[in-house]
């Protein structure tokens, strides 16, 4: 290995290190918690050292972001992968939503409420966000209905998602009422 190759491997290293402590103590204490003075001394290099990757908190938000809509693919695909039929893939998808959500809430914050940087819903958004949305759209886009663009059906579906996600985790909306609302979201809107 050239030492070019060791310096490239050992700066992935440390973005990986960077991302992953701030996505730790995100989850442990808040995004208000996540200053660069706090990872520099968590991973006990210089904060310049941190700005040499990211310039800011918000490029790291981005990362995570990023790193959690890879996730939420996966998850979303594992979720509806076993489901027989259009209408258990559209309620496997609903729960597997709102269980990323709930398990994850920095990373559900960094995707969709916190500002990291990307660009959503454009020429050039980043393909984990891309794919996170793809994701929903396998699904949602063969129950849409005729005369209904996949697309804007996906976008409605997900919005309803992330307002339960969203409510139900800020104490607006009782938790033990979710599979209900998952119900009447997928009897509802979807044509089954």
């Amino acid at each position: 290995m050239s030492v070019q190759e060791r310096k490239q491997r050992e700066r992935a290293d440390r973005e990986r290190l960077i991302v992953a402590t701030a996505r730790e103590l995100a989850e442990q204490q808040g995004w208000d918690a996540v200053t660069t003075r706090r990872l520099a001394e968590r991973i006990e290099y210089s904060q310049p050292v941190l700005y040499s990757h990211f310039r800011g908190k918000r490029e790291i938000i981005g990362a995570v972001a990023l790193q959690g809509a890879t996730e939420m693919a996966v998850a979303l695909r594992a979720a509806t992968a076993g489901a027989d039929g259009p209408r258990a893939r559209v309620a496997a998808l609903a729960r597997g939503y709102l269980d990323f959500a709930e398990r994850n809430p920095a990373v559900y914050d960094a995707l969709f409420q916190l500002d990291g940087g990307l660009a959503y819903a454009r020429e050039d958004t980043p393909a984990p966000l891309k794919d996170a949305f793809a994701a929903l759209l396998e699904c949602l886009g063969e129950v849409a209905g005729d005369g209904v663009h996949p697309g804007v059906f996906t976008e409605v579906f997900w919005a309803s998602l992330h307002g339960i996600a969203t409510l139900t985790r800020a104490g607006r909306l009782p938790p033990e009422d979710t599979g209900q609302r998952v119900e009447l979201l997928v009897d509802r809107l979807a044509v089954l």
